[in-house]
């Protein structure tokens, strides 16, 4: 029989987790993560492999958990509805009372040097995949006559995640919710309305 695990790893990877969302990757080291964490460097390795792999697992952590309104807010009805939900969703996990403010993958791809090229990569793509699938979302409403004619999917999706890093960078400097709900307000101001429903 193998020696049973010294410590909860679900446990552990909430702490990374909030430990790489507070400090950044190449912010948080492997100190702050054993000590936090509560195990040794052999136990991290053992079960984690190394700090990327760690890392990812905490960033698959984050997206299951802590970014599931993305894709519920895709099933919104109405486009708008959709942008509204996840906006507001951004803001809401940026300025949670029991987490870090900002965003991980925003406050985890910063600063990163060429040794954290590959996590830097996976946070752009990870930031590209939501894209995609918002712009997949917004392609739908066009067809449906939900968008104005001529309207770009695509470049309403990147308006919207622009938005949502935005708001993330002035919640990890001290922006509060209702701060960020005013930003959001004013950036839905501006959106695309088909003529049928104006008149």
């Amino acid at each position: 029989m193998g020696r049973p695990r010294e410590f909860d790893v679900d446990e552990a990877l909430e702490t990374a987790m909030e430990l790489f969302w507070r400090k950044g990757y190449e912010g948080t080291s492997l100190t702050d993560l054993t000590e936090g964490m509560g195990i040794t460097k052999p136990s991290l390795y053992g079960v984690f492999g190394n700090k990327e792999g760690l890392f990812l697992k905490a960033l698959e952590r984050y997206e299951r958990t802590k970014m599931n309104f993305f894709h519920e807010a895709l099933k919104e009805p109405k486009a708008r509805d959709v942008a509204e939900r996840i906006l507001r969703g951004f803001a809401d996990s940026q300025t949670a009372e029991t987490g870090p403010s900002g965003c991980l993958g925003i406050n985890g791809a910063l600063a990163c040097s060429e040794a954290a090229a590959e996590i830097q990569k996976c946070l752009i793509e990870n930031r590209h995949r939501g894209e995609r699938d918002l712009g997949k979302r917004f392609e739908r409403a066009a067809k449906e006559d939900d968008l104005p004619p001529g309207q770009e999917p695509y470049d309403l999706a990147r308006y919207i995640m622009t938005i949502s890093q935005g708001t993330a960078i002035q919640a990890a400097s001290g922006a509060d919710r209702p701060a960020l709900y005013r930003v959001i307000d004013m950036a839905l101001q501006f959106w695309p309305v088909p003529v049928a429903q104006n008149s």
